[in-house]
């Protein structure tokens, strides 16, 4: 039996071996290994071929639906825009109906110019452009044979991606201690790039690197990482991410750090399979695996002992990293930094003393939590342009919700200090047992801890909370729904709210039947009282509400709309119920008495029938969606956890609602139809998206507080409103151009209409001059579809009342609106 391996996901194609620059710290030209002398300058057409034909037979073969080639040299560009091109089409030709293609090529961008950018715009390659800084940093390292500086060169090539957004990667840095961090990081922000690659320079135990302190490369990074998070980490830095990225469980970005088996080969211009470039820098011949394109597959090379050896994660490692308490981010570090004559590749990193304080101190900084963006959260520029169009499924929509874990958990650090520290507006709020016990199950059960703050309306209360001061006692609360679903033993004095204690995710259980409340149960500005709850086993007891007796709530998703579910024989006791449509699962939240935080006022307590119709209308709504619209149906999968129901609206108007801090949270009056729940839904959670973008992006100026014509409203739209506005109606607008086809006469109307309102709010956006520059791109990406869309056709008549409506809208805001600056 074979051994088993890791499929390559990541394949480096040399292109050309030679390079126009001459920069000394190359690891290609100027360490051990110098078998680039013997071989071909560029790569031939029959081993691109071949390539091809391999990475093809690998993708089938393993099922991979997605690859990353990467055009690299030597200098690349150097092959010349005929060839690269020819080597794009024929990677594109073999895997195009097999898997996605992320091809890149990554060039110091000398030879960069209009000629190359149409081919790669041609083929969709991304450029990654290697620069060292500003200019004194660049030319310490990276001139001409003849000393000449590059960085002109290279400037004019970045500023040229920057006219390409769409081909523009990223940059790359080599670090050089001597320089100045700053200057170097300003020097690279400034060019507005989509992301940074801060790179250790390669050295091994033989031939350690520059160091004129113990840890001068954890220290030059730190400077800069200080500078990153009081920027609010604007600009996405590799190492950076993938360090709170490992830090929290998930795999690296890099690499360079975290225990993920490697999954990466280099194919050189001779055609031979070579492990990673890296390894030239420990001896010579050591990337080297004797394999050959023409005469092996890749299932061949994956079973080379030295690909192998870097697949075993922690087991892979020496003593001392195993017993390094930061070697879940490090993970040991690159392994040709390993390397040392004797032992081999069985070392720590060369840089391991710099890898242990720069990653505690990353992991230290993102404890001292703040309630306000942070810079420990960035979207990939795709992920972006994904959710810009107006889409986004599980991958985006889980870039979101990642976001809002850790504004949720900074959240609840906030109010647990506010807590500590005012005497005032908390006072008589005993949180200090509360947040000892969540601190507990954080370490035991995190699970279960993400699993309540989840809950759209925790962070709405915590919100509230932090503003005015009331309610901080509701902490213990959300910690005795931990300890409930943990199943732990522990006592609380929990807070009582309008005559109730509510349970996030779980219910509300009267205990005070005299106590009052507002509309939908929720409670008014009295701070309430407390009552003793003890929690054992994953039940509860109350003492003193007039019902002795254990609640055993039902902390799975088993419980439907139509009944009480678990723990529905104690008198008093109101468990969440639970929306269910094939493998979809939403609360149908009537309990939590923070949950009137929306437009229209909540609903109280739904009967047994009115939630199976709430049940009923769930089901063929969603139905509708995936038949209909499966565009939208994954990211609603993936982010939509909550129905909060809303009293219904005046004279049968449909009514539905989000609140800004309510994630996952969408409000609506009960339809009459299952087709305007649908609706309902695909619109509100487009609000619910933009609002977590929102919550980590920066994407207009806040400080810009002119008002804008939307053309669905009649009342004037600060920035913020209109963006929301009209990224909403992008899904309204593609409901209708899809509904129509069932609806015609309707569905042609509508569709005729929001097309040409999104179309105009979204120009309105563009010229507005209030956006950022991710803004500008962002709305870019939300044209794309309301352009297409304005070229459909629609019957005359549907266009013409399109067109007065329009009119007639316009006429009466300007009119109004004159009328209101006289």
């Amino acid at each position: 039996m074979s051994r088993p391996f890791v499929p390559f996901r990541q394949f480096v194609l040399k292109v050309h071996s030679r390079c126009d620059l001459a920069c000394d710290h190359c690891y290609v030209y100027e360490h051990a290994d110098q078998s680039w002398r013997g071989r071909p300058k560029v790569i031939s057409d029959e081993t691109v071929s071949w390539t091809a034909a391999r990475i093809a037979e690998h993708v089938k073969e393993h099922g991979l639906d997605r690859v990353h080639v990467v055009m690299h040299g030597g200098e690349p560009l150097l092959a010349g825009p005929g060839r690269l091109g020819r080597i794009a089409a024929e990677l594109r030709g073999r895997l195009d109906g097999f898997c996605e293609l992320d091809l890149r090529i990554h060039t110091n961008g000398v030879l960069l110019d209009e000629r190359f950018c149409e081919v790669f715009a041609e083929h969709g390659v991304k450029v990654g452009v290697s620069l060292d800084g500003d200019r004194a940093a660049n030319d310490r390292h990276r001139r001409f044979a003849d000393g000449r500086s590059s960085y002109d060169r290279v400037i004019r090539a970045v500023e040229l991606l920057r006219t390409r957004p769409e081909l523009y990667a990223g940059l790359l840095c080599t670090i050089d201690v001597a320089n100045d961090p700053v200057a170097v990081y300003r020097g690279l922000v400034a060019l507005d790039p989509p992301r940074i690659d801060f790179l250790l320079p390669h050295a091994t135990w033989d031939d350690p690197p520059p160091r004129p302190s113990p840890t001068a490369y954890a220290d030059w990074l730190i400077t800069i990482f200080e500078t990153w998070v009081a920027e609010g980490g604007a600009t996405p830095v590799r190492m950076f991410e993938s360090i709170i990225r490992t830090s929290a469980g998930e795999p690296s970005l890099t690499e360079s750090l975290g225990l993920q088996p490697s999954d990466l080969v280099v194919i050189e211009t001779d055609g031979s399979y070579e492990q990673a470039d890296s390894l030239k820098t420990a001896f010579e011949g050591a990337p080297g695996t004797g394999l050959h394109v023409l005469r092996h597959t890749l299932d061949e090379v994956a079973g080379h002992t030295g690909i192998l050896a870097r697949q075993q994660g922690l087991d892979g490692l020496c003593d001392a990293c195993r017993a390094c308490p930061v070697v879940d981010s490090c993970g040991g570090g690159l392994y040709a930094h390993r390397y040392r004559t004797g032992s081999g590749f069985a070392n720590p990193s060369v840089f391991s003393a710099d890898l242990f304080k720069l990653i505690t101190h990353v992991r230290r900084r993102m404890k001292m939590h703040t309630p306000t963006r942070t810079a420990t959260h960035t979207v990939p520029s795709t992920v972006i342009d994904t959710l810009a169009s107006g889409l986004g499924g599980q991958d985006e929509v889980g870039h979101l919700a990642e976001s809002q874990r850790s504004l949720r958990r900074a959240l609840l650090a906030a109010v647990n200090s506010a807590a500590g520290a005012d005497g005032g507006a908390f006072s008589g709020a005993d949180t200090a047992a509360a947040w000892e016990l969540i601190s507990a199950l954080d370490g035991t059960h995190p699970q279960v801890v993400d699993a309540v703050l989840a809950h759209p309306y925790v962070r709405v209360w915590a919100t509230e909370c932090l503003r005015d001061g009331r309610h901080a006692g509701h902490l213990a609360n959300v910690a005795a729904a931990m300890a409930i679903r943990a199943g732990v033993t522990a006592a609380l004095d929990v807070q009582v709210l309008a005559g109730s204690v509510h349970l996030p995710t779980l219910g509300v259980l009267e205990v005070d039947p005299g106590g009052t409340a507002g509309p939908g149960g929720v409670p008014g500005p009295e701070a309430g009282r407390t009552a003793r709850l003890e929690t054992a086993e994953g039940a509860f007891e109350v003492a003193g509400d007039g019902h002795p007796g254990a609640v055993t709530p039902d902390t799975g998703d088993d419980r439907g709309a139509g009944g009480e579910g678990g723990g529905a024989g104690r008198p008093g006791w109101h468990p969440v119920r639970r929306l269910r449509a094939g493998d979809v699962s939403v609360v149908l939240e009537d309990t939590d008495p923070f949950r009137d935080c929306h437009q229209w006022p909540a609903e109280g307590r739904l009967t047994d029938d009115r939630a199976q119709d709430w049940q009923r209308a769930f089901e063929r709504a969603w139905a509708l969606i995936e038949a209909e619209h499966p565009g939208y149906a994954p990211g609603l999968r993936a982010g939509l956890t909550t129905l909060m129901p809303l009293t219904p609206g005046p004279e049968g108007r449909e009514v539905s609602s989000t609140a800004r801090h309510a994630f996952g949270a969408v409000a609506a009056a009960l339809p009459e139809d299952p087709a305007t729940l649908a609706l309902l839904l695909i619109h509100e959670f487009q609000h619910v998206k933009l609002g977590a973008i929102l919550d980590i992006l920066d994407l207009y100026d806040e400080k810009d507080t002119r008002l804008f014509h939307a053309p669905w409203r009649e009342d004037p739209r600060p920035l913020e409103g209109l963006l929301q506005g009209t990224y909403a109606h992008l899904a309204v607008t593609d409901f209708w151009r899809v509904r129509r086809h069932a609806v015609p006469e309707r569905g042609n109307e509508q569709f005729a209409r929001w097309r040409r309102h999104t179309a105009e709010a979204i120009e309105t956006l563009a010229a507005s001059g209030a956006l950022t520059p991710l803004g500008e791109r962002f709305v870019a990406e939300m044209r794309r579809p309301a352009a297409a869309w304005l070229d459909e056709p629609v019957p005359e008549a549907a266009a013409a009342c399109a067109d007065r409506s329009a009119r007639d809208h316009r006429k009466k805001w300007t009119a109004e609106t004159s009328a209101s600056h006289q």
